[in-house]
């Protein structure tokens, strides 16, 4: 077995140094409103909102959630991967299901991945990659609805990315459209690590697309390739200059966070962590995986959030100066492992738990999608 397949099953080993940066985060306190009664298409367990210390917790009784998209009304839809739902939280405290993706094959870590919604041509489409039988693929259809009522259109599901090499770990997931207007989908390298450099392999890769999957104009190959050499990117977001950054999986040594550059090479199979190679271009930052396993990242009020899994806690990042080191951990073991990350209204952070997947130790009301409470650093 790959030494390096425990979180992914891909990210063991020790402790790295401690880091003593200070990265300004606002002081804030914000009560939840109270949840209302489940209604309509409702999910098995009712939400049970808490607040303490200024931390509010929005949704529980979620099951292996793996993606957050924050609504503008304020609400969230949620991913499932186990199920293939897409749960929907409105701004009052409602959850609820809005569907099921159809099509979704789990197993290991594939399943119902990322999400992201757009609206193009006066619809609203929800975006979503997932597992089949063959490959992973993302796929749209039509979101309708008002809040608290949102849906799924099942029946014009749209193909956009097929061929998306799957296995039982390293199958990438996170999808997100960039301030260019192209989707952007993180991959993996689907167990084919000696690919994960190939231009034709759409494994282990960064891919740029438009909203209906073909090539992005100006594509550095030509192709939907946008950046290779990644061993399983999990999380993608943009900083205020508009640079990409990813978050992504090592094996025994080094998770990686990445400044995105189109045509890329960042070096998997043949480097990990910062090589100084002249074939491959060196992470910004590096983590032993026990202390992060990083999943989703977030741009909130000019600092970049990444989700740590085995970790669990959230690094804390100023994309500005990233020669800078280190960064700062924030709610170490607090929430246990942590899948996700979103920028929430009012320029709050969101995270997503992700303690009940066979992998984390469930606490009451996991799994759950929390507003944590930020203390000046």
């Amino acid at each position: 077995m790959d030494s390096g397949m425990l979180e992914d099953i891909g990210c063991e080993e020790a402790d790295m140094r401690r880091d003593h940066r200070s990265a300004r985060l606002a002081v804030a306190t914000a009560g939840v409103a109270a949840m209302l009664a489940l209604a309509g298409c409702t999910v098995s367990s009712t939400p049970s909102p808490s607040s303490s210390e200024g931390s509010s917790t929005l949704a529980t009784g979620l099951q292996a959630p793996w993606s957050i998209v924050v609504l503008d009304d304020g609400g969230a839809l949620i991913s499932q991967r186990g199920d293939g739902k897409v749960l929907e939280v409105t701004a009052s405290g409602q959850l609820r299901t809005a569907g099921t993706v159809p099509g979704v094959v789990s197993g290991g870590e594939a399943g119902l991945n990322g999400l992201a919604v757009r609206e193009i041509d006066g619809i609203r489409w929800l975006y979503a990659y997932h597992a089949t039988e063959e490959d992973n693929r993302v796929v749209r259809m039509p979101l309708s609805g008002e809040p608290g009522s949102l849906s799924l259109d099942t029946g014009q599901v749209e193909d956009v990315v097929t061929g998306i090499p799957r296995a039982a770990n390293h199958d990438g997931g996170r999808i997100a459209f960039g301030p260019d207007g192209m989707l952007y989908i993180g991959t993996g390298d689907a167990g084919q690590r000696e690919r994960a450099r190939d231009r034709a392999y759409l494994g282990g890769k960064i891919l740029r697309v438009t909203p209906d999957g073909e090539p992005a104009p100006g594509n550095p190959f030509g192709t939907a390739v946008y950046s290779i050499g990644h061993r399983n990117v999990q999380g993608l977001a943009w900083d205020d200059s508009g640079a990409l950054w990813a978050s992504e999986f090592g094996q025994d040594t080094w998770d990686e966070l990445n400044r995105i550059e189109a045509g890329g090479d960042y070096g998997w199979p043949d480097h990990e962590g910062k090589a100084g190679a002249a074939d491959a271009i060196d992470p910004i930052a590096v983590w032993k995986p026990a202390d992060a396993s990083p999943s989703g990242i977030a741009m909130v009020d000019g600092t970049l959030f990444i989700a740590a899994l085995r970790g669990e806690r959230v690094w804390a990042f100023d994309p500005s100066h990233p020669e800078t080191e280190p960064w700062r951990a924030r709610f170490t073991e607090e929430y246990g492992r942590v899948r996700d990350v979103a920028a929430g209204p009012g320029g709050r952070l969101w995270l997503l738990t992700n303690n009940t997947d066979g992998r984390g130790q469930p606490r009451e009301g996991d799994d759950r999608l929390v507003q944590p409470a930020f203390v000046e650093g």
